[in-house]
């Protein structure tokens, strides 16, 4: 039996997944059959050039026509319409995956939570946060889970980007808070939230973040419009910065950017434990850097062996792979759990729980104080 599946979406992140869906047959043998059914989105011009494009047998004007018509629903869409589709899709029974944030406030993250809870374990709801399928990034939390670094005392996360220098760069609905919600703290810090969660969230480890304060900055106050002589305001953050306190005692810090000249996708993360500590970085997404105890420096560990998380479904052992990859596992891991029934993470609820924190950091901005969490 093949999955049908129905897409919201068809640009950047559209074309992200779509790829996904056509390798998987290809790379993942053992993966659900997947249809590309229908492509969801407003331009019907567009849009039928899309899906032609893309793979997808039909097209739909109407996110309400599709959602329980299709066995799975991909909410792709910008942030202020993450809620209603999704929420609507679950309660037709509809297993749904959504890319982040989860939406652009905590009380539709709620929401959509409580939708999930609702609609029950074995209709999935997952929330896209791929970077969590990375293979160096596995590996590193098999170490950590293996107790390698020990006590855990410091979690760094950093995310930067360039793309906003130029103050002539043209508005868009991310610089938007009624759409997006917030400008790089959800963009870009729900990714690097997420991480820290993902590797240091266990009880044994650091545990929850409990407390946390944040700072955010707006460079620019207003963007010109494509194509019009008009300006409009910039009403989400350019940047942002966040210092938290982890249940365990570490300490954590955080920081992302779309004006960090230079950068053009910086995603790092540092953990420090008492025995040693691990490196990554995105921009070199197959590699780890880990300092073992009682070694004098880090070494280079290349996470491309055949017995790597996900690497054995693609090239020869030593063969790299990119940023696309990443989708592909994820996809494959959330289509494996609809069709099996089994629970995905990360799910909605953490989703939520990086909701929560995104929204500590603009309160605690607002209020110039820390957030108890």
């Amino acid at each position: 039996m093949s999955l049908s599946i129905g897409v919201l979406g068809y640009r950047f992140m559209g074309k992200a997944h779509a790829n996904a869906l056509a390798r998987l047959p290809m790379f993942f043998p053992d993966a659900p059959d997947v249809e590309r059914s229908v492509l969801v989105g407003r331009d019907e011009e567009a849009l039928e050039s899309a899906a032609e494009e893309l793979g997808f047998a039909s097209t739909a004007t109407d996110w309400a026509d599709v959602v329980d018509d299709v066995d799975v629903f991909y909410n792709l869409g910008p942030n202020h319409v993450h809620a209603e589709p999704s929420i609507a899709a679950l309660e037709a029974g509809t297993p749904v995956f959504c890319e982040k944030p989860l939406a652009p406030t905590l009380e539709g993250a709620e929401e959509m939570a409580a939708a999930a809870d609702a609609a029950g374990s074995d209709v999935p709801a997952g929330c896209a946060f791929n970077y969590r399928f990375v293979p160096a990034i596995r590996y590193a939390k098999s170490l950590l889970e293996d107790g390698e670094l020990g006590e855990i005392h410091h979690v760094r996360g950093r995310y930067l980007q360039d793309w906003l220098v130029d103050p002539d760069a043209p508005w868009s609905w991310r610089n938007d808070a009624e759409l997006a919600g917030s400008g790089a703290l959800g963009d870009l810090g729900s990714h690097t939230l997420d991480l820290a969660r993902f590797l240091v969230g266990d009880d044994d480890l650091a545990g929850d973040i409990e407390r946390i304060s944040g700072h955010c900055q707006t460079f620019v106050e207003e963007r010109p419009v494509a194509g019009e002589d008009e300006t409009r305001p910039v009403t989400v953050d350019d940047a942002y910065t966040a210092q938290a306190e982890f249940e365990n005692g570490a300490v954590g810090s955080f920081e992302a950017s779309r004006f960090a000249t230079g950068h053009k996708n910086d995603h790092t993360i540092e953990i420090h434990g008492s025995k040693g500590s691990l490196k990554f970085s995105l921009e070199r997404l197959n590699e780890l850097e880990l300092l073992r105890e009682d070694n004098r420096g880090y070494e280079t560990i290349l996470v491309t062996d055949e017995d790597d998380p996900y690497v054995d479904h693609w090239w020869p052992p030593g063969h790299v792979i990119g940023w696309e990859h990443t989708f592909v596992h994820e996809n494959y891991e959330f289509l494996s759990a609809v069709a099996s029934g089994d629970d995905f993470a990360p799910s909605f609820e953490d989703g939520l729980a990086v909701q929560r924190l995104l929204e500590a950091v603009q309160r605690s901005d607002e209020q110039g104080g820390w957030i108890d969490l």
